[in-house]
């Protein structure tokens, strides 16, 4: 696979993240108390990594190394990461919300 193949797919899961994290977002909001200030660190959490996979992303494009597999396994990473956050931080908001909250 190359370079460019790579950051167009990581970019396209990027934006299904952000739509993910908005969603999260949404759900927070209509929380309340403790629940919500612990969640909130969570979600602060989640959006550095996509920040920091979209710096990377935008780090190969501009650079073009020929090894880029560092960089690769750093996203690959962090996508791992932001997977058990999320559904630790889904987990957390299903917990808090006395009924279910659409969405």
């Amino acid at each position: 696979m190359n370079v460019n193949d790579y950051c167009k797919g990581v970019e396209q899961e990027l934006t299904a993240w952000k739509a993910k994290l908005y969603d999260a977002n949404r759900k927070l909001d209509q929380l309340a108390g403790k629940d919500k200030e612990k969640i909130l660190g969570h979600l602060g959490d989640l959006n550095i990594i996509v920040t920091e996979m979209e710096d990377r992303v935008e780090q190969l494009r501009n650079e073009c190394p020929t090894e880029w597999s560092p960089v690769k396994e750093e996203i690959d990473d962090a996508h791992v990461n932001m997977r058990s956050k999320y559904e630790e931080t889904m987990e957390l908001i299903g917990k808090a919300a006395p009924v279910s909250i659409p969405g």
